[in-house]
């Protein structure tokens, strides 16, 4: 076993200041040194334990105290669909994020996960030694940690009341002591921001991106779009990598009730289904003769992402013009902004998630700021403001 303590601090709430605290929670020694290593690179957090199994996390959680932790998946003693439930039951507001190999069976752990409290999950490489994998993995993983991390601290400084002035404390001296950056700076407020009006043009379709917190969101929000999917088509792009991406649109089919599948090449675009980018290609439409088809793309990544968002909403313009809703969901990044202003400047209309209601206000923070939306709504508000847009209400 290896443990690495960063300090003790008193349990229950997270710190609002100072380095982000990770418990790192893998049977696999070479996974837990690549993921401290990465860590440690990082100004703004810091390795809180490297533990072996989810026994050791649940009973050492209360002298640990991190803010985050990367949970595996399969471990020995208590795995981490099983540890997940007692760490949440111990520290209410402990990130988790579930780290697992791309198997079906993963894919479907991790799915319960999230139902479970899980923040996030991410795929782990099969072999560490394909570079590409292993920069994707480190990218992706310390951006989650990053930005759940922040959004976790702007929630406890909103929670926390204000301290009253005290006298300074006698400054630590310290040769080793690293600085301490602020997580990144929160976007505007959803409330402040404009938008504007709703384009004059009825939608022939309905696009979908979303990314961090996306599938929950998902699920959610096509419960309530049933009468929208029996008349015209709904096109998602989820940042997923494969095999997720199968599970999802299982998980799409049983919570709208209609037909809802991975895209494939070439296959005509129709009302009644829901068409869902598969995880490693990029989404987009385009036309056999009159009608439209999908055309899936293996090209490089898009704003770090593989399918994109902006593929499909920017393609989407040559098919239907102006006649486009599109709706951008919780996540992280920028990726929906580029291609909704595009779709703006067609004639259709975008909506993007509040700060509130998204697990990460990225993506349609980034729409918001832009300028581009007609509409900011909670997510239980989506489904209904889609509906009447669908149904002829312009406003």
């Amino acid at each position: 076993m290896s443990v690495a303590f960063a300090g003790n601090s008193t349990m229950g709430t997270s710190r609002e200041t100072g380095p982000l605290r990770v418990m790192i929670v893998d049977d696999s020694v070479v996974i837990r040194g690549l993921i401290s290593r990465w860590i440690g690179a990082e100004h703004d957090m810091e390795v809180a334990a490297s533990l072996r199994t989810g026994l050791e996390a649940v009973n050492q959680l209360d002298r640990i105290n991190p803010d985050v932790a990367v949970l595996d998946i399969e471990m020995p003693e208590l795995d981490g669909l099983s540890a997940l439930p007692q760490l949440l039951a111990k520290k209410r507001d402990l990130v988790i994020i579930m780290a697992s190999t791309l198997t079906r069976r993963n894919a479907e752990i991790s799915f319960k996960a999230l139902s479970l409290g899980a923040a996030d999950y991410i795929p782990k490489p099969e072999s560490t030694r394909e570079a590409s994998a292993a920069d994707i993995f480190h990218h992706d993983l310390i951006q989650k940690i990053r930005h759940l991390g922040a959004r976790l601290r702007r929630k406890s400084a909103v929670a926390s009341p204000p301290l009253a002035p005290a006298s300074p404390a006698p400054v630590a001296r310290s040769p080793v002591a690293r600085p301490a950056a602020p997580a990144p700076a929160p976007a505007p407020s959803s409330g402040s921001v404009s938008t504007r009006p709703f384009s004059t043009q009825a939608p022939k379709v309905l696009l979908i991106g979303s990314s961090t917190g996306g599938p929950q969101a998902l699920m959610s929000l096509v419960t309530e779009l049933g009468a929208v999917i029996d008349r015209f088509p709904v096109l998602i792009t989820q940042h997923m990598p494969p095999t997720f991406t199968t599970i999802l649109a299982e998980h799409l089919a049983r919570s709208s009730r209609r037909p809802a599948a991975e895209a494939v090449d070439g296959e005509p675009v129709k009302p009644g289904r829901i068409y869902l980018a598969p995880g490693g290609k990029h989404m987009r439409v385009t036309r056999s003769g009159a009608d439209p088809v999908i055309a899936l793309d293996d090209g490089p990544a898009v704003n770090f992402c593989k399918p994109a968002v902006d593929p499909l909403f920017t393609s989407a313009i040559d098919v239907w013009h102006g006649n486009i809703l599109s709706v951008i969901l919780t996540g992280m990044g920028s990726d929906g902004m580029r291609g909704g202003k595009d779709i703006v400047a067609a004639g259709g209309s975008v909506i993007a998630q509040d700060e509130a209601s998204s697990v990460v206000w990225g993506m349609p923070g980034a729409a918001a700021n832009a300028g581009i939306c007609a509409a900011i709504l909670p997510l239980n508000q989506i489904g209904a403001k889609v509906n009447r847009l669908f149904a002829g209400d312009r406003s």
